[in-house]
């Protein structure tokens, strides 16, 4: 997709504010300013809110923003030479019910090496993880493996770790969550453009909401609205 855009796209240029007070819209990101004639949104709900709107947004849409927080998520991966876990038969994927590791799975690339094994810390778990020393979180890490898998896990050829709430451009993970009682009173608000802009995002789904396959059918649905309005 990047290919058959060239240099149509454009990256390391956050967008900073939108009006569409004109005739066009006008984009503002750092070091670029695009017009256009629609514009969809596909960020976080967190960072939609941060960029400044002219006009500003309907009251109902701008309370829908602040009450979609992101989810506390970080994930933790450890690379082996190869998935020695599959010789005893085990899947590498668990879900765990102490610390801090909360679910674990075999992310081994399709050609079977390195191995690779992910884990998510989630919730109260990950909050104050990125306050922990990195060795320690290390440790930890390792040792939720280790009870999944077996002490093999304890010695891997490296370690990453992702924390999302940490990111500047995600701020959380996986996704922006509705409180209760958040899609009742906004609900319907959440798909419903503002006159030129569209929202998509996972997070506007309808299906697969927070994964990629609903980050992928927002962006179909938000597409089919501009061509759709293309056309009156």
């Amino acid at each position: 997709m990047a290919a058959a855009l060239g240099d149509q796209l454009v990256l390391s240029a956050p967008v900073r504010a939108i009006d569409s007070t004109g005739s066009l819209v006008e984009v503002t990101a750092d070091g670029r300013t695009v017009e256009a004639r629609h514009v969809i949104l596909a960020v976080p709900p967190a960072l939609a809110a941060g960029i400044q709107y002219g006009p500003q947004l309907p009251a109902t849409r701008a309370q829908l923003l602040q009450r979609l927080p992101m989810g506390s998520l970080t994930k933790a991966e450890a690379v082996y030479d190869r998935p020695f876990w599959r010789d005893a038969g085990l899947s590498g994927q668990s879900l765990l019910d102490g610390e801090p590791v909360r679910s674990t799975f075999d992310n081994t690339p399709p050609s079977g090496r390195p191995g690779v094994l992910l884990g998510l810390i989630g919730a109260e778990a990950a909050r104050p993880w990125s306050m922990r020393a990195p060795e320690e979180r290390k440790a930890a890490v390792l040792d939720s493996f280790a009870s999944v898998v077996g002490d093999g896990a304890r010695q891997p050829l490296d370690y990453f770790e992702v924390d999302w709430p940490g990111e500047q451009w995600s701020r959380g993970g996986p996704v922006g969550y509705a409180p209760p009682g958040v899609l009742l009173d906004y609900g319907s608000t959440i798909r419903a453009p503002v006159g030129p802009i569209h929202w998509a995002g996972t997070e506007t789904s309808t299906y697969w909401n927070g994964y990629m396959e609903g980050a992928v059918r927002s962006g179909e649905r938000a597409a089919s609205e501009v061509l759709a309005a293309f056309d009156d």
